[in-house]
């Protein structure tokens, strides 16, 4: 019984260190990409509102990928990469959401 206490806890543990260490990864992500975005703002507002959009249309699309129907033999390597990091971006906000670095 003592061993499957100590079993839980020391499983328990490692799941908060995990979930500490994403979220910790999560915010440093959010604030590096909120720098960027306000120093390249301060350089040059097109290219930086067009990267911006490029990025959100690339996300879209890996969105759009992971809702869509699988169809045999039709997903492309470029539709498998965007709803990939469609689904880390997706990770990332969940644990940026809790950081409180509002």
């Amino acid at each position: 019984m003592i061993r499957g206490v100590g079993s839980f806890l020391k499983e328990l543990l490692g799941e908060i260190a995990g979930e500490v260490v994403l979220t910790v990864i999560a915010c440093l992500a959010l604030a590096g990409l909120a720098l960027a975005f306000v120093r390249g703002w301060e350089r040059s507002p097109l290219v930086t509102g067009g990267i911006g959009g490029a990025v959100l249309a690339f996300l879209g699309y890996g969105g759009l990928e992971l809702l869509r129907p699988a169809r045999p033999g039709q997903r492309r390597r470029l539709a498998g990469v965007t709803a990939a990091t469609f689904a880390v971006a997706a990770l990332f906000v969940a644990y940026a959401w809790s950081c409180n670095c509002s």
